[in-house]
């Protein structure tokens, strides 16, 4: 058995950073507050942090549209204070993954900008124009954010594609100038301490050059139009080429965030003899409570379809490559409010999520206030609002004539915001985030809710994050185990076991406000208990009596 390698035997912590913590009282978190934090960070037993971007930005979607790859934005601070935070988590025996952007940039970066001014321009080139045809744009593709997906210059009587918001224009991977640019800009950051890479939207870098129409959506023109240029097999030279000329020579480590995945696809992408990528962060096993692709359309949680789909991917990528395993990130709403039970049993529900998820095989990736059990912030009103694709689908709803009271639950319960609010540190004004007034409101419930308060109570989702991720580390089952769902079609339990040469593992878990029975393997007598959410499982002749959101995880020894 091949020695797992660093990252995978690793926990990595995810921060949004205008969100963490604000040092200087603008009411925008920042790189010292979270150089502030460290200690923090380091006492929940993680490896990596994570960070969302804080380059030089407009702000048209969170951060991820680019003006500047090179410097810091001033909201967040200076050169300076991110080179003192990568000492500060080196210094604590953590690594730091920057979020690359590689697919767009802002329409406000130089090259744009310069793309803008004259078609003779190289940097014309850099992005993806095209001409019109019969007085529409070139094809009917839609951008993931609403509406078409090309943007009409009349200065040069072209469109040009953005995937996401306008004011994300597309790199045109097939410049080789474009190419040479990204692979720069690597170097510059690896040369600043950094460690490793999150790939942001990483799989649609290749666009079909002939954009063909496609099926529109129903009630719109436009329509989605992955299957030309999600995964396309010129991807996988992009990626191969970032490895060998930057990655691999550095000993840097990549995640990517990936959809609309096939299986070989999947394990082209990583399969360490390929050499193109490290880990895979699959989107679409967020899908299972709404319809299709379409997050507005919530539906409640089908917890069968979501362990078929965990089994897919656990027995895909077994022996094939690797697997960030995540309930959250700054694209979701809260976990909790998502999948587990924050009226009645919210602490209890928390950590069940957590145990759920991270003896599964991969590499947990937690996101900031999930290891509080932090919910949905609850706001009252729509302008609490922020975000690019909550605001475009809002107008988009009351173009339909439905109600802005729809819209508020819906946006509550699904928006990205839901997961941006500022982070809960203690009872004080503002969740103790800031001394000023905060870019985004904070959750209502941040007094019941916060660091401080969970810091010192034994019982809490904290200190359970913090023993699960302690017990898990170093675990043969966990790093090498075959994973098995049992009860595949139950739509309350979530029960699989990890199966290694030396030992097997089970985790055991309620999605329920039932009290439900489970009789145990006969190869798990005499199991030791490894971590649970209650004082201890109630288990007599083999058979586990569940309280309702009850979890727990068993390991033997073979």
């Amino acid at each position: 058995m091949e020695k797992a390698k660093w990252w995978q035997d690793a926990a990595v912590y995810q921060i949004y950073p205008r969100s963490f913590y604000d040092s200087n009282g603008d009411g925008i978190g920042d790189i010292k507050g979270i150089t502030e934090k460290l200690d923090y960070i380091a006492s929940l037993g993680v490896d990596v942090i994570w960070s969302s971007p804080f380059f030089v930005s407009p702000w048209a979607d969170g951060g991820y549209d680019i003006a500047d790859y090179r410097n810091i934005s001033p909201d967040f601070g200076t050169m300076e204070d991110f080179e003192e935070m990568i000492a500060g988590i080196h210094e604590r025996g953590m690594k730091f993954m920057m979020d690359f952007v590689g697919n767009h940039t802002s329409d406000e970066h130089p090259w744009f900008q310069a793309a803008l001014k004259d078609k003779e321009s190289p940097y014309h080139d850099y992005y993806i124009f095209r001409k019109g045809r019969d007085g529409r744009e070139p094809s009917n593709w839609a951008s993931i954010f609403g509406g078409s997906a090309w943007e009409y210059v009349p200065e040069l009587d072209e469109y040009y594609l953005h995937l996401f918001a306008k004011k994300q224009p597309d790199l045109n991977w097939e410049n080789p100038k474009v190419v040479s640019e990204v692979l720069d800009i690597l170097d510059f950051w690896a040369d600043k301490g950094v460690d490793g890479y999150r790939l942001d939207a990483i799989n649609y870098l290749y666009k079909e050059p002939d954009f063909p129409d496609v099926e529109p959506m129903s009630g719109s023109p436009y329509g989605f139009a992955t299957e030309h240029y999600a995964n396309k097999p010129k991807v996988h030279e992009h990626f191969r080429t970032l490895h060998d000329k930057v990655m691999a020579p550095r000993g840097l480590t990549t995640v990517a965030e990936v959809a609309y995945l096939d299986e070989e696809t999947a394990r082209g992408y990583a399969d360490p003899a390929r050499g193109e990528l490290d880990a895979l962060y699959p989107f679409d096993l967020l899908n299972v409570d709404q319809e299709g692709y379409d997050k507005f359309s919530p539906l409640p949680l089908d917890l069968p379809k979501l362990k078929k789909a965990l089994s897919h991917w656990q027995n895909v990528m077994h022996d094939h490559g690797w697997l960030a395993l995540f309930i959250g990130n700054h694209d979701q709403p809260r976990a909790l409010s998502r999948f587990g039970d924050e009226d009645q049993y919210p602490v209890r529900s928390a950590k069940l999520l957590a145990n759920a998820m991270y003896f599964l095989q991969g590499t947990p990736y937690i996101y900031q206030g999930d290891e509080l059990g932090m919910t949905v912030p609850h706001y009252t009103e729509l302008s609490q609002f922020r975000d690019v694709e909550a605001i475009n689908a809002l107008k988009e709803g009351l173009a339909r004539g439905e109600s802005k009271e729809h819209w508020l639950k819906l946006l509550d319960k699904r928006s990205r915001d839901g997961g941006r609010a500022p982070f809960s540190w203690d009872t004080s004004d503002h969740a103790g985030f800031t001394t000023g007034r905060p870019w985004m409101d904070v959750c209502a419930n941040y007094k019941d809710i916060n660091a401080e308060l969970e810091e010192h109570d034994a019982d809490s989702v904290l200190n359970f994050y913090r023993r699960l991720l302690k017990v898990r580390k170093g675990r043969s089952s966990v790093l090498y185990g075959r994973t098995e769902f049992l009860e595949i079609e139950d739509p309350k339990l979530l029960i699989y076991e990890r199966i290694a040469e030396d030992e097997i593992l089970i985790s055991v878990n309620n999605f329920s406000r039932d009290e439900l029975s489970f009789r145990l393997p006969d190869k798990f007598q005499g199991a030791e208990l490894l971590i649970s959410n209650c004082r201890k499982p109630d288990i007599r002749d083999g058979v586990a009596r569940l309280r309702p959101w009850e979890a727990f995880t068993l390991i033997k020894t073979n």
